[in-house]
């Protein structure tokens, strides 16, 4: 992200770019979700984060635009400026494949799944990425 479109401190940076995102889901697939950067990072070390908001009618008129509904919402949390390349390369390496199968999964899964929020989020455990689902605690990678 251009530095001009920065909304964070010179010593702290995103560690995947829109671009990045966008070739990982492919031209359709990024049509249909929605990206977020957000400018603190996460006390949990998130550092990417996926949520499925299912289709609810009954909260139309007073709640998510029926637009919205069974789509991906996509966020980046911010980190150190200097473990930038190397979180970058692991996200792009496992994370984003694994974010692609998730909304993959998601866009064909059964109704009881899909009329349930859900989300899946990674962060980095040494040298990988782990994964949590729906906010339960991260757990560490099998030795």
């Amino acid at each position: 992200m251009p530095s001009r479109n920065r909304r964070l401190p010179r010593d702290v940076s995103w560690p995947l770019t829109p671009t990045d995102i966008r070739a990982a889901l492919g031209e359709q697939e990024s049509d249909l979700t929605h990206l977020n950067f957000w400018d603190r990072p996460h006390g949990d070390g998130t550092l990417l984060h996926a949520e499925w908001l299912p289709p609810v009618s009954a909260n139309y008129g007073n709640g998510i635009h029926p637009d919205l509904w069974s789509s991906v919402h996509i966020g980046v949390t911010p980190l150190p400026a200097a473990e930038r390349a190397g979180a970058r390369q692991l996200l792009r390496q496992h994370a984003l494949p694994e974010l692609v199968a998730w909304i993959d999964a998601a866009r064909s899964a059964p109704e009881t799944w899909a009329l349930a929020p859900h989300s899946r989020s990674w962060r980095l455990a040494g040298s990988a990425t782990i994964h949590r689902d729906d906010w339960q605690p991260y757990r560490c990678p099998s030795m």
